[in-house]
């Protein structure tokens, strides 16, 4: 049995990476094709771009792993089927029950690369591809208003209006206000950089007005120091969609969002769906179990491989879908980031607990 074990575990595993191969470099062409424009703004030469391109990969990796264990396992086990393999297993007294133990482990050792690749290697590629873009073209890091972005830090209201690649703060306007909400000081700064041995911002050309009660105090300093929650790491998010962002950073930023009393679901879902997601390879393992074909007829095999291959995209975009949904609806967060992978994840126990009684 456990000759067998690591032939199909080893058959599964070579179909799932080269399918995942595949996949990557269909995504990496179209990266390519979408950059293309862009070449020659700035410093952003053809190098400059194939590493963007190439950092991008993790995260395309980690988006598209539980299509490629479907599509890996499929192929995997309907060509086993095909040369009569599967069935001279079944035949030779291992259960259906034994198989999906087998395809379980396959799919649990590809959820834990799936961890990993979504964890670390994933969030820190995308921040360093966007890095490297926004640094070759001499753009800013984000610029949710024509005033630039806004950010809550207890009771300080924070304006910057263009933060640089290597988080250095362009243009930035502090609002204190006191407990009833009074605006009680401006400070205007012309640029911030971040201080790791203190952990405070180093303000350069500083004006500050204080408002009392009957009159303004202006002050002008050419350095100041500013401590702040907002730090690096908070501000990092800005350059990776929430779906990209690890789950420690998502959970730090949730945290400080609900600080400030602001809107978190976006972020919930996205963490909801990152401790999930893994779940999602050992679904598509057993899915791939319940579509393999248990008669070697090449109609009922390419008919079950492409309804499979079906299943999987639709998956992948459903995943997708609900999240936007449960956005836009005001949905529960876990529901909406969960409710496809436990779909799929019951409906292949279900399935092959009905070949299995047969």
């Amino acid at each position: 049995m456990k000759l067998i074990h690591r032939y199909i575990i080893s058959t599964l595993t070579q179909s799932t990476l080269f399918t995942l191969l595949a996949l990557l470099g269909l995504y990496g062409f179209f990266d390519l094709l979408g950059e293309v424009p862009a070449l020659g703004t700035g410093t952003y030469t053809a190098s400059v771009m194939a590493t963007y391109v190439a950092l991008l990969v993790p995260g395309h990796a980690y988006e598209l792993m539980p299509l490629a264990v479907l599509i890996g396992g499929m192929v995997a086990m309907t060509q086993l089927a095909s040369s009569s393999e599967y069935t001279v297993i079944r035949t030779s007294g291992v259960t259906l029950g034994q198989i999906a133990a087998t395809l379980l482990k396959f799919g649990l050792g590809f959820a834990v690369l799936t961890i990993l690749l979504g964890e670390f290697v994933s969030p820190w590629a995308m921040q360093e591809a966007e890095r490297t873009k926004l640094t070759a073209t001499h753009s800013i890091v984000a610029k949710e208003f024509r005033s630039g972005t806004w950010v809550k830090d207890n009771q300080n209201f924070i304006n910057v209006h263009e933060m640089l690649p290597d988080n250095t703060l362009l243009g930035i306007r502090i609002y204190t206000y006191d407990q009833d909400f009074k605006l009680e000081r401006t400070r205007i700064a012309e640029r911030g950089t971040f201080s790791k041995q203190d952990r405070s911002w180093n303000l350069e050309n500083v004006k500050e007005t204080v408002l009392t009660a009957d009159h303004t105090v202006s002050n002008a300093y050419p350095a100041l120091k500013w401590k702040s929650i907002i730090e690096p790491e908070i501000l990092s998010v800005l350059l990776v969609v929430p779906e990209q962002m690890s789950a420690h950073n998502l959970l730090t930023y949730i945290e400080h969002l609900k600080k400030n009393k602001q809107q978190t679901q976006r972020y919930e879902i996205a963490l909801w769906s990152k401790l999930f997601y893994p779940l999602a390879c050992i679904s598509m393992a057993l899915v791939a179990l319940a579509f393999t074909p248990q008669q070697r007829r090449h109609g009922q095999l390419g008919i079950k491989l492409f309804a499979g291959i079906c299943l999987g995209v639709t998956f992948h975009f459903v995943n997708r879908l609900f999240g936007h949904l449960g956005l836009l609806y005001d949905w529960n967060s876990i529901l909406s980031a969960t409710l496809p992978t436990l779909i799929f994840f019951l409906g292949g126990i279900g399935i092959i607990a009905k070949q299995e009684r047969r």
